[in-house]
Protein backbone atom coordinates (compact mmCIF):
# COMPACT_ATOMS: atom_id res chain seq x y z
CA UNK A 1 0.00 0.00 0.00
CA UNK A 2 1.36 3.52 -1.24
CA UNK A 3 0.57 6.08 1.63
CA UNK A 4 -0.33 9.67 -0.50
CA UNK A 5 2.43 11.97 -1.24
CA UNK A 6 2.53 15.96 -1.07
CA UNK A 7 1.81 16.07 -4.89
CA UNK A 8 -0.57 17.76 -6.96
CA UNK A 9 -1.60 15.95 -10.53
CA UNK A 10 -3.53 18.53 -12.54
CA UNK A 11 -4.97 17.26 -15.61
CA UNK A 12 -6.25 19.79 -18.55
CA UNK A 13 -9.18 18.47 -20.19
CA UNK A 14 -11.55 19.02 -23.41
CA UNK A 15 -14.14 16.15 -24.05
CA UNK A 16 -12.13 12.99 -22.92
CA UNK A 17 -14.82 10.89 -21.76
CA UNK A 18 -13.15 7.96 -23.44
CA UNK A 19 -9.16 8.54 -21.33
CA UNK A 20 -10.71 10.12 -18.39
CA UNK A 21 -11.13 7.60 -15.94
CA UNK A 22 -7.73 5.68 -16.80
CA UNK A 23 -6.19 9.20 -16.30
CA UNK A 24 -7.15 10.06 -13.23
CA UNK A 25 -7.39 6.85 -11.62
CA UNK A 26 -4.16 5.45 -11.88
CA UNK A 27 -3.06 8.86 -9.53
CA UNK A 28 -5.98 8.14 -7.09
CA UNK A 29 -4.94 7.13 -3.42
CA UNK A 30 -1.07 8.43 -3.88
CA UNK A 31 -1.21 11.60 -5.21
CA UNK A 32 -2.33 13.98 -2.12
CA UNK A 33 -4.23 16.46 -4.66
CA UNK A 34 -6.02 15.76 -7.61
CA UNK A 35 -7.02 18.90 -10.16
CA UNK A 36 -8.89 19.08 -13.49
CA UNK A 37 -9.44 21.84 -15.41
CA UNK A 38 -11.77 21.65 -17.96
CA UNK A 39 -12.32 23.15 -21.67
CA UNK A 40 -15.37 23.73 -21.93
CA UNK A 41 -16.46 19.72 -22.37
CA UNK A 42 -19.48 18.70 -24.31
CA UNK A 43 -19.52 15.56 -23.69
CA UNK A 44 -19.21 13.74 -20.12
CA UNK A 45 -15.31 14.34 -18.84
CA UNK A 46 -16.51 16.38 -16.22
CA UNK A 47 -19.31 14.34 -14.97
CA UNK A 48 -16.60 10.92 -14.97
CA UNK A 49 -13.54 12.99 -13.31
CA UNK A 50 -15.69 13.75 -10.29
CA UNK A 51 -15.39 10.55 -9.30
CA UNK A 52 -11.60 11.25 -8.46
CA UNK A 53 -11.01 14.75 -8.71
CA UNK A 54 -10.79 17.12 -5.70
CA UNK A 55 -10.78 20.36 -7.03
CA UNK A 56 -12.64 20.80 -10.59
CA UNK A 57 -12.37 23.86 -12.59
CA UNK A 58 -14.30 25.08 -15.29
CA UNK A 59 -11.77 27.65 -17.85
CA UNK A 60 -11.82 27.83 -21.58
CA UNK A 61 -8.55 27.82 -22.91
CA UNK A 62 -6.90 30.61 -25.13
CA UNK A 63 -3.53 30.29 -24.56
CA UNK A 64 -2.00 27.11 -23.66
CA UNK A 65 0.97 28.53 -21.89
CA UNK A 66 -0.99 30.76 -19.84
CA UNK A 67 -3.82 28.33 -19.40
CA UNK A 68 -1.02 25.93 -18.13
CA UNK A 69 0.51 28.48 -15.67
CA UNK A 70 -3.20 29.02 -14.39
CA UNK A 71 -4.31 25.68 -13.70
CA UNK A 72 -0.64 24.72 -11.87
CA UNK A 73 -1.01 27.53 -9.36
CA UNK A 74 -4.08 26.33 -8.13
CA UNK A 75 -2.91 23.24 -6.58
CA UNK A 76 -2.20 23.49 -2.62
CA UNK A 77 1.09 21.52 -2.72
CA UNK A 78 4.42 22.67 -3.88
CA UNK A 79 5.25 19.61 -5.67
CA UNK A 80 3.22 19.15 -9.04
CA UNK A 81 2.13 16.09 -11.58
CA UNK A 82 1.53 17.76 -15.15
CA UNK A 83 -0.83 14.61 -16.72
CA UNK A 84 -2.83 14.73 -20.26
CA UNK A 85 -5.68 13.22 -20.23
CA UNK A 86 -4.93 10.60 -21.94
CA UNK A 87 -1.21 9.40 -20.29
CA UNK A 88 -1.55 7.43 -17.15
CA UNK A 89 1.04 7.05 -13.68
CA UNK A 90 2.59 3.40 -13.90
CA UNK A 91 3.37 1.60 -10.56
CA UNK A 92 6.86 2.08 -11.29
CA UNK A 93 6.69 5.84 -11.75
CA UNK A 94 4.72 6.01 -8.06
CA UNK A 95 7.15 3.70 -6.62
CA UNK A 96 9.97 6.11 -7.59
CA UNK A 97 8.24 9.45 -7.13
CA UNK A 98 7.09 8.43 -3.52
CA UNK A 99 11.37 8.05 -2.56
CA UNK A 100 11.61 11.51 -3.60
CA UNK A 101 9.14 13.97 -2.48
CA UNK A 102 9.14 15.99 -0.92
CA UNK A 103 13.21 15.56 0.26
CA UNK A 104 15.25 16.33 -3.02
CA UNK A 105 17.69 18.79 -4.26
CA UNK A 106 15.96 19.28 -7.75
CA UNK A 107 13.34 21.30 -8.85
CA UNK A 108 11.74 19.22 -11.24
CA UNK A 109 12.27 16.27 -13.20
CA UNK A 110 12.11 14.99 -17.06
CA UNK A 111 10.12 11.57 -17.14
CA UNK A 112 9.81 9.00 -20.28
CA UNK A 113 7.14 9.20 -22.06
CA UNK A 114 5.70 5.69 -23.27
CA UNK A 115 3.06 6.85 -26.59
CA UNK A 116 1.23 4.23 -28.70
CA UNK A 117 -0.55 3.96 -31.86
CA UNK A 118 -3.71 1.80 -30.56
CA UNK A 119 -1.77 -0.89 -29.36
CA UNK A 120 1.55 -0.46 -30.86
CA UNK A 121 4.22 1.33 -28.48
CA UNK A 122 6.23 3.03 -30.87
CA UNK A 123 9.51 2.46 -29.09
CA UNK A 124 11.98 4.18 -32.12
CA UNK A 125 11.28 7.69 -34.53
CA UNK A 126 12.65 9.31 -31.48
CA UNK A 127 9.49 8.90 -29.83
CA UNK A 128 11.16 7.14 -26.84
CA UNK A 129 12.10 7.42 -24.18
CA UNK A 130 11.48 11.30 -25.30
CA UNK A 131 11.62 13.03 -21.50
CA UNK A 132 9.44 15.68 -20.77
CA UNK A 133 9.84 18.17 -18.32
CA UNK A 134 6.67 17.07 -16.12
CA UNK A 135 7.11 17.04 -12.33
CA UNK A 136 7.94 20.45 -10.69
CA UNK A 137 7.73 23.21 -8.02
CA UNK A 138 5.23 25.12 -8.59
CA UNK A 139 6.88 28.23 -7.52
CA UNK A 140 9.79 27.57 -9.81
CA UNK A 141 8.51 27.36 -12.90
CA UNK A 142 6.72 29.19 -15.16
CA UNK A 143 5.67 28.60 -18.66
CA UNK A 144 5.92 31.46 -21.43
CA UNK A 145 2.28 32.20 -22.93
CA UNK A 146 2.22 30.98 -26.44
CA UNK A 147 -0.53 28.91 -28.10
CA UNK A 148 1.50 26.04 -28.98
CA UNK A 149 4.40 23.91 -27.35
CA UNK A 150 5.09 26.71 -24.48
CA UNK A 151 8.95 26.49 -23.56
CA UNK A 152 9.63 26.77 -19.95
CA UNK A 153 10.77 30.21 -19.08
CA UNK A 154 12.74 29.70 -15.71
CA UNK A 155 16.40 27.75 -15.37
CA UNK A 156 15.38 25.15 -12.41
CA UNK A 157 17.56 22.53 -11.39
CA UNK A 158 15.91 19.01 -13.41
CA UNK A 159 16.07 15.51 -12.29
CA UNK A 160 15.66 12.70 -14.82
CA UNK A 161 13.14 9.94 -13.89
CA UNK A 162 13.48 6.12 -15.17
CA UNK A 163 10.03 4.65 -14.96
CA UNK A 164 7.02 5.56 -17.50
CA UNK A 165 4.45 7.96 -18.27
CA UNK A 166 1.85 5.66 -20.35
CA UNK A 167 0.63 7.84 -23.11
CA UNK A 168 -1.80 6.32 -25.34
CA UNK A 169 -1.85 9.12 -27.82
CA UNK A 170 -3.57 7.95 -30.80
CA UNK A 171 -6.02 5.32 -31.19
CA UNK A 172 -5.76 5.31 -34.95
CA UNK A 173 -4.25 6.88 -37.76
CA UNK A 174 -7.21 9.21 -38.02
CA UNK A 175 -6.58 10.68 -34.75
CA UNK A 176 -3.04 10.87 -35.69
CA UNK A 177 -4.09 13.15 -38.90
CA UNK A 178 -6.66 15.20 -36.70
CA UNK A 179 -3.84 16.48 -34.20
CA UNK A 180 -1.87 17.20 -36.92
CA UNK A 181 -4.64 19.50 -38.77
CA UNK A 182 -5.33 21.07 -35.20
CA UNK A 183 -1.21 21.30 -34.44
CA UNK A 184 -0.43 22.85 -37.54
CA UNK A 185 -3.25 25.67 -37.22
CA UNK A 186 -2.06 26.15 -33.81
CA UNK A 187 1.60 26.57 -35.12
CA UNK A 188 0.76 28.79 -37.58
CA UNK A 189 -0.93 31.56 -35.62
CA UNK A 190 1.70 31.18 -33.10
CA UNK A 191 4.39 32.41 -35.99
CA UNK A 192 1.77 35.29 -36.81
CA UNK A 193 1.51 35.97 -32.91
CA UNK A 194 5.40 36.19 -31.94
CA UNK A 195 6.14 38.01 -35.39
CA UNK A 196 8.02 34.99 -36.73
CA UNK A 197 9.70 35.15 -39.25
CA UNK A 198 9.29 32.27 -41.78
CA UNK A 199 9.72 31.73 -45.71
CA UNK A 200 8.94 29.11 -48.40
CA UNK A 201 12.54 28.17 -48.59
CA UNK A 202 13.12 27.75 -44.97
CA UNK A 203 9.63 25.79 -44.70
CA UNK A 204 10.67 24.37 -47.37
CA UNK A 205 14.00 22.78 -46.06
CA UNK A 206 12.27 21.21 -43.09
CA UNK A 207 9.57 19.43 -45.26
CA UNK A 208 12.40 17.64 -46.93
CA UNK A 209 14.95 17.36 -44.18
CA UNK A 210 12.53 15.66 -40.91
CA UNK A 211 11.56 12.65 -43.16
CA UNK A 212 15.27 11.01 -43.06
CA UNK A 213 15.91 12.55 -39.52
CA UNK A 214 13.45 10.21 -38.37
CA UNK A 215 13.17 7.65 -40.27
CA UNK A 216 16.87 7.30 -40.82
CA UNK A 217 18.60 9.07 -37.79
CA UNK A 218 16.37 8.30 -35.23
CA UNK A 219 16.03 4.56 -36.32
CA UNK A 220 11.93 5.12 -37.19
CA UNK A 221 12.46 2.02 -39.85
CA UNK A 222 12.81 -0.05 -36.84
CA UNK A 223 8.85 0.80 -36.07
CA UNK A 224 8.09 -0.38 -39.35
CA UNK A 225 5.11 1.28 -40.96
CA UNK A 226 4.44 3.24 -38.11
CA UNK A 227 7.79 4.60 -38.65
CA UNK A 228 7.31 5.61 -42.62
CA UNK A 229 4.20 7.10 -41.31
CA UNK A 230 5.67 9.00 -38.52
CA UNK A 231 8.28 10.28 -40.36
CA UNK A 232 5.68 10.89 -43.34
CA UNK A 233 3.59 13.35 -40.88
CA UNK A 234 6.27 15.15 -39.33
CA UNK A 235 7.53 16.46 -42.87
CA UNK A 236 4.16 17.07 -43.46
CA UNK A 237 3.74 19.41 -40.74
CA UNK A 238 6.37 21.90 -41.59
CA UNK A 239 4.50 21.93 -45.05
CA UNK A 240 1.44 22.21 -43.68
CA UNK A 241 2.07 24.67 -41.15
CA UNK A 242 3.57 27.05 -43.39
CA UNK A 243 0.53 26.94 -46.27
CA UNK A 244 -1.64 27.87 -42.92
CA UNK A 245 1.00 30.57 -41.93
CA UNK A 246 0.87 31.99 -45.51
CA UNK A 247 -2.77 31.99 -45.66
CA UNK A 248 -3.34 33.83 -42.08
CA UNK A 249 -0.63 36.48 -43.73
CA UNK A 250 -2.76 37.09 -46.94
CA UNK A 251 -6.21 37.50 -44.61
CA UNK A 252 -4.33 40.05 -42.45
CA UNK A 253 -3.12 42.13 -44.83
CA UNK A 254 -6.84 42.92 -46.50
CA UNK A 255 -7.83 43.69 -42.68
Amino acid sequence: MINKIPLSVVVLTKNEEDNIEECLGSAYGWADEIIVVDDESTDRTVELAEKYADKIFHKPMKNEGAHRNWAYAQARNEWVLSLDADENVTDGLKKEVSQLIPDTDFEAFSIPIKTYIGDYWVEHSGWYPANKLRMFMKSRQRYEEVEVHPRVMCSIKTGSLTNDIIHKGYPDFAHFLSSLNRQTTLEARKWISTNRKMSFGKAFWRTIDRFPRSFIGKRGYKDGVIGFMIAFFASLYQVVSYAKYWQMKRENAKL
